[in-house]
C-alpha cells in the first residue's frame, strides 16, 4: 500500500503539470493569449484580475462620454435658445388672374405657359369689330349732339335781340291801338252830334262799329305788350335750352369714351412683370367677360410662416430669418420678420371652429407670419409659390 501512494502522483500535481505543458506549447505556436496577455495566477491557481476586481479604465471613459454630451448639449441649447423654427411655412406672392372685360374670339395669343411678361405686354387680343363700331357711332351722337348745341347757342344769341325788339313792336301796336280808339271815338260822337238829316244811321253804326274794333284791337295790343314783356324768362328759356344741349354733348363725350374704353379692353395686357401659368385658353377660343384665361405671378415673392402662438411671445417685426428651401438644399435665404397677422388661421377660415358647443379639447393655434426675402434670392432662377420652406427667426 505504501508503495502504491507513493508511485501514484497527485491531482493537484497532474493538473499543474497540464497546465505548464499547455503553457509552453502556446508560447512556442504563437496561439491563444500571448506571455503578456496572459493572467498571472497565485499560488492557488486563480488569476489576479478575478482577486483584484473591475478595473477603473471604463468608469473613467464613461465619465468623459458623458461630460462631453453635456458640453454637447449646453452649447447646441446655447446655439438655439434664441431660434424659432416651424416647418410649416411655404412661398407666397401676387398671383393675379387675367381675365377680359368684353366678351369676343381670341385672334392674337401673344405668351406660352411660363412665359416672363413685361408690365404693359400685350397678351391676349380679342375681335375689336364690334367695339369699333360701339365707338363709332358713339362719335357720330357726338357730332349730331355738338350740332345741336351750335344750333341752341344761335338761338339763344337771336333771342337776346329778338324778344326786346317783339316788346318794342307791341308797345307801338297798343300806342296805335289807342290812338285808333280815339279816332273811332271822336268819329262817332259826330256822327252822334250832327243833325240826323246830315247823316244816316248806316255812318252812325259804321262808327260805332269802329269804335268797338278798336277798343278790342287796343285789349288785343295790351296782351300783346304783357307777353312781350317777358324778355328775361324768354332768354332764360333759349339759355338753359343751350345748357340742355350742353349735357347732351357731354353725354355723347361719356358715351365716346366708354365706347373707345371698350375698344381698348380687347387687347389684354400684363398688370406688372411676372411669369404666365395656368394658361387656359387657345387662338380662336370664343371669350366670355370675366372668365379666368390665366394667371400672372409676381417676381416679388414673400414667406408665410405659421408659428405656434407659444412661439410669439418674443417675436417681433424685424428679427432676423435665416431660410431654407426643401426644393433646393444650396440655396439660404436672408429675410426679416414684415409683420404678425393679428388673427389665427382658423379664426379667418371658411368655417371657424364653434367652441362654444360640445365638448372643448385645446389645440394650439397657428398664426401666419410674413417673411421679407432681403437677400438669396437668384435672378435667374424664380421661386414658385407654394414651396415648402422652413425659416428660423432669431429673436432678442
Amino acid at each position: 500500500m505504501t508503495n502504491d501512494n507513493n508511485a501514484k502522483p497527485s491531482a493537484s500535481d497532474d493538473a499543474r503539470s497540464e497546465q505548464s505543458e499547455l503553457d509552453s506549447s502556446q508560447v512556442k505556436s504563437g496561439e491563444g493569449h500571448t506571455q503578456d496577455n496572459k493572467p498571472s495566477h497565485n499560488d492557488a491557481g486563480e488569476p489576479d484580475e478575478k482577486r483584484k476586481g473591475p478595473g477603473k479604465k471604463p468608469l473613467i471613459i464613461l465619465g468623459i462620454v458623458v461630460v462631453v454630451m453635456l458640453v454637447v448639449a449646453l452649447v447646441w441649447w446655447l446655439m438655439t435658445k434664441d431660434q424659432i423654427s416651424t416647418d410649416d411655412a411655404f412661398t407666397e406672392g401676387d398671383a393675379v388672374t387675367i381675365a377680359p372685360k368684353i366678351a369676343g374670339y381670341v385672334t392674337n395669343l401673344a405668351v406660352k405657359d411660363n412665359q416672363f411678361v413685361h408690365k404693359g405686354d400685350l397678351l391676349v387680343e380679342i375681335d375689336p369689330r364690334d367695339a369699333t363700331a360701339q365707338r363709332d357711332a358713339a362719335q357720330a351722337q357726338l357730332g349730331l349732339a355738338v350740332a345741336q348745341l351750335h344750333q341752341a347757342q344761335v338761338q339763344y344769341d337771336l333771342a337776346k335781340v329778338q324778344y326786346p325788339a317783339q316788346l318794342a313792336q307791341a308797345k307801338a301796336q297798343q300806342t296805335r291801338a289807342e290812338a285808333n280808339l280815339l279816332n273811332a271815338t271822336a268819329d262817332f260822337r259826330r256822327q252822334r252830334g250832327v243833325d240826323p238829316r246830315a247823316t244816316t244811321q248806316q255812318n252812325i253804326d259804321t262808327s260805332n262799329a269802329q269804335v268797338r274794333s278798336a277798343a278790342a284791337d287796343l285789349e288785343n295790343a295790351k296782351a300783346q305788350v304783357q307777353v312781350a314783356a317777358q324778355v328775361q324768362l324768354n332768354i332764360r328759356q333759349a339759355e338753359t335750352n343751350v345748357e340742355a344741349r350742353q349735357q347732351q354733348v357731354e353725354q355723347a363725350k361719356a358715351q365716346l369714351e366708354n365706347a373707345t374704353l371698350n375698344l381698348s379692353y380687347a387687347q389684354v395686357r400684363a398688370p406688372f412683370d411676372g411669369y404666365v401659368t395656368k394658361r387656359n385658353v387657345q387662338l380662336g377660343t370664343l371669350v366670355q367677360a370675366g372668365s379666368s384665361l390665366f394667371s400672372v405671378v409676381s417676381k416679388e415673392i414673400w414667406i408665410a410662416a405659421n408659428y405656434k402662438e407659444s412661439q410669439l411671445e418674443r417675436m417681433r417685426p424685424g428679427n432676423k430669418v435665416e431660410i431654407t428651401v426643401d426644393a433646393f438644399p444650396d440655396i439660404k435665404l436672408h429675410g426679416h420678420v414684415d409683420s404678425i397677422q393679428q388673427g389665427t388661421g382658423s379664426r379667418f377660415s371658411a368655417f371657424p371652429a364653434e367652441n362654444a358647443t360640445g365638448n372643448y379639447v385645446k389645440i394650439v393655434q397657428r398664426v401666419p407670419v410674413k417673411i421679407v426675402i432681403d437677400s438669396g434670392l437668384d435672378e435667374n432662377h424664380h421661386l414658385p409659390l407654394g414651396l415648402s420652406v422652413e425659416p428660423t427667426v432669431t429673436v432678442e
